[in-house]
């Protein structure tokens, strides 16, 4: 009897099901869960509302714990799409006890699938290493696009109107004293790799590497332990097989998606249809049983007129003064054109100065532009405290490049960043000072 391949016949329980195994175990669903939220249904609720805190925990970098309130999950779940730019109104109304829902959850899940490359981003970050591995990154800083030009708070954490400027400074003296503990445990985390590396080296049959890394340093003192690291490796060689038979499905599944979206168009448009049949049955018993109506119809009318003359009358006094304005800054633009034109000119220098330097280094920089995970390889030939970095994706011989290029890289990028913090406090001390010579009374101590 001949086997059919998976997803051939019935391509949509393939499409589901592969999704479901490509997702991280701890975290992976029923099939039929998302078959309930296609239908609404509130079993499915606090189903998706447990897996979308899961993996949201799971990209930001905190520890996914199953004693969390429910509240508290959904709480985290809204403010983390919230950042990640997903606006649909109707997700950050639902109920906080996880009793409704299912189909909006499984939009936002949807979502994720499409604008994080959600199961990429899960595949690389729960990875089984066996290697010394750090993350480098010498790109410039880019917002996301999901917060560019976003000023909003998210939902459900709005700060209040005042806030003592006290406070403010015991968080930041507080995220100080954070980030030294974290730099002291991870100077003593190289000074431990180093030792390891050192006292390992020329032990590794790989002649690239030369030396043993924490994880297998690890199974040659215990080999009973290799049983747990292959159950591990085996798990994520089925996870990433179903990874591969997804992508080949995918198609299949955002089709799926958009018949959901036609059925929640369609009861909605049912449903607006109803309330205008239901509006328009109403009116003739309304007006029969009111004899003012006909009164009060004139008196709206009478408003409506009024309004538009005001309206007519507001525009003409806009459109005026828009223009005596528009001329007094003419003048005024004139005025400071012959005043200052010479220090405008010199702040303008100095500005592509700066940005000069910063492109010329760029440009200069550009091969060496680094972003991701790297191993650590020990280098002793040339100088027995330098640690190399070699792009962990490749099995092959490749252009290893020295930590002490990258710390120099990253040097320079600060340096660059301190010119331009540099500059804007001084545009912001003079913005102080002109204000502060227009209040009478004052006295103001620039910062």
């Amino acid at each position: 009897m001949r086997r059919q391949q998976p997803g051939r016949e019935w391509p949509l329980p393939g499409a589901v099901g592969a999704l479901c195994r490509a997702l991280p175990p701890r975290s992976r669903p029923a099939p039929d869960t998302l078959r309930r939220a296609r239908f609404d249904r509130p079993q499915a609720s606090l189903d998706f509302w447990r897996l979308l805190y899961a993996l949201l925990k799971q990209i930001h970098g905190g520890k996914w714990t199953e004693v969390d309130a429910i509240d508290n999950q959904i709480r985290f779940v809204k403010s983390a799409l919230w950042y990640h730019g997903y606006d649909r109104p109707e997700l950050y109304q639902l109920p906080s006890d996880g009793s409704a829902g299912s189909r909006e959850l499984l939009l936002a899940f949807s979502w994720l699938l499409h604008r994080l490359s959600l199961l990429e981003q899960l595949l690389a970050q729960n990875r089984v290493k066996t290697g010394d591995e750090t993350s480098v990154c010498t790109c410039e800083d880019d917002l996301p696009n999901s917060q560019k030009g976003t000023t909003e708070i998210a939902p459900e954490h709005g700060l209040e109107d005042r806030v003592d400027v006290r406070y403010l400074q015991w968080l930041n003296g507080r995220l100080r004293f954070q980030w030294r503990s974290l730099h002291a445990q991870h100077q003593e985390l190289c000074k431990l790799l180093h030792k390891i590396h050192l006292f390992t080296s020329g032990s590794h049959m790989d002649q690239i590497l030369g030396h043993f890394s924490v994880t297998e340093t690890d199974l040659v003192r215990q080999p009973e332990n290799y049983k747990q690291l292959l159950q591990l490796l085996e798990s994520e060689t089925m996870q990433l097989e179903a990874f591969l038979e997804w992508k080949q499905l995918e198609p299949v599944y955002w089709q799926w998606m958009e018949t959901v979206l036609d059925n929640m168009a369609e009861e909605g448009n049912k449903c607006e249809s109803q309330y205008t049949h239901t509006e328009k049955s109403g009116l003739p018993k309304v007006t029969s049983c009111c004899p003012w109506a006909d009164s009060v119809t004139g008196k709206i009318d009478k408003l409506s007129r009024n309004l538009m003359t005001l309206q007519d009358q507001l525009h003409k006094l806009v459109t005026h003064r828009k223009a005596a304005w528009c001329e007094k800054v003419k003048t005024r633009e004139e005025e400071l054109q012959k005043e200052g034109f010479s220090a405008s000119a010199r702040k303008i220098q100095e500005s592509v100065k700066l940005k000069l330097l910063d492109l010329t280094h760029l440009c200069a920089q550009k091969k060496n532009k680094m972003h991701g995970s790297c191993r650590l390889v020990f280098r002793s030939k040339h100088s027995a405290s330098k640690m190399g970095f070699r792009r962990s994706v490749s099995k092959e011989p490749v252009s290893a490049v020295s930590a002490t290029e990258v710390i120099r890289e990253l040097q320079m990028r600060e340096a660059s960043l301190e010119r331009e913090l540099k500059q804007l406090r001084e545009e912001c001390r003079q913005r102080l000072d002109e204000i502060a010579e227009g209040l009478a009374g004052v006295i103001c101590i620039s910062p």
